[in-house]
């Protein structure tokens, strides 16, 4: 079912997934990640995405997980010093700096799961394939290679096994020259392919004159008004943040979570661009099971009436 926010104006989209790559990236600040990560789940959740979410989860924890321990073990800077490890300081601000960084990864890791299932291909080629035809063609075809390559490795291994090639058994030199195997059948049959799809391409004159356009995304008054929210909450966000709050700082020393209004009425204008595609996507579920309550009552309150009138008449 494509409703919510994955139905608005890819311009919507892609204002809401820019800003909050950039917020990820430029607010160190644990409240303001949690709230970024409570609304990207929120919104996967809504829309079903939730196995993709689970798939994904083991390799998000082990990135982030390294990411925190590694800071502290490799980083010494900081005052506090929580204890000595092999001779090394083990200092709380290392140890916090890691787990915001961790945050910071589990963020961003979540922002590609909810980006790729909104922002389709079809919305990526509307928005950039008129400013740059060439460059967003070539950016999506290798975005595509990503998971076109997990696809065909699993069917070149499944082939390749029932021929005794397989990486899991034997030793070590034949698992190396087994996995050169299914490397060199991949990018064989990758480059094949891609020979073909340049040929065709060619044949079908392409770039050779400048091409037409056709679009099937109308903004309506609803993705005005969202865009022009989504705006002002990230503008008065970034403007607070220039201007010194909503950070934390750590190194060289930490210094103590102080929260005055100013903080509050950045993080409430946060709080709106983060949560408003949730709350969106929650409307439409409400709206959905509502309309059906109010329908099926009807219609059985109508079928158990002309059955009791059949049973009268008989």
């Amino acid at each position: 079912m494509n409703s919510g926010f994955r139905s608005m104006h890819p311009a919507v989209a892609l204002l809401y997934y820019a800003g909050l790559l950039l917020f990820a990236l430029l607010g160190l600040h644990p409240l303001f990640l949690v709230t970024e990560i409570a609304g990207l789940l929120a919104l996967l959740l809504l829309q079903g995405q939730g196995k993709a979410l689970l798939r994904g989860l083991p390799f998000m924890l082990l990135m982030g997980g390294s990411v925190a321990v590694l800071n502290p073990l490799f980083s010494h800077r900081g005052a506090h010093i929580l204890f000595y490890w092999l001779d090394q300081p083990i200092t709380l601000e290392a140890v916090l700096y890691g787990l915001i960084m961790m945050t910071v990864l589990l963020t961003i890791f979540i922002w590609f799961i909810s980006y790729n299932y909104t922002v389709t291909t079809d919305k990526f080629m509307y928005l950039f394939a008129a400013a740059a035809p060439r460059t967003a063609l070539l950016t999506l075809m290798a975005l595509r290679f990503v998971p076109l390559f997990q696809r065909r490795l699993r069917q070149i291994t499944l082939i390749q096994r029932l021929r005794g090639v397989d990486v899991r058994t034997g030793s070590l030199r034949k698992r190396m020259q087994d996995g050169m195997t299914l490397l060199k059948v991949l990018l064989t049959w990758s480059l094949e392919e891609a020979l073909q799809t340049g040929d065709s391409m060619t044949a079908r004159g392409y770039g050779v004159a400048k091409r037409s356009t056709y679009s099937i995304y109308k903004p309506d008054r609803q993705d005005k008004l969202i865009l022009l929210v989504l705006t002002l909450s990230g503008m008065i966000a970034l403007f607070f943040w220039l201007q010194g709050y909503g950070t934390l700082e750590i190194y060289p020393r930490m210094k103590s979570m102080d929260f005055g209004w100013q903080d509050a009425v950045m993080y409430g204008s946060f709080c709106l661009f983060v949560l408003l595609p949730a709350g969106l996507e929650g409307k439409e579920k409400w709206l959905w099971r509502s309309s059906k309550r109010n329908k099926y009552p009807s219609a059985i309150l109508k079928k158990t009436g002309t059955r009791s009138m059949s049973s009268r008449s008989q």
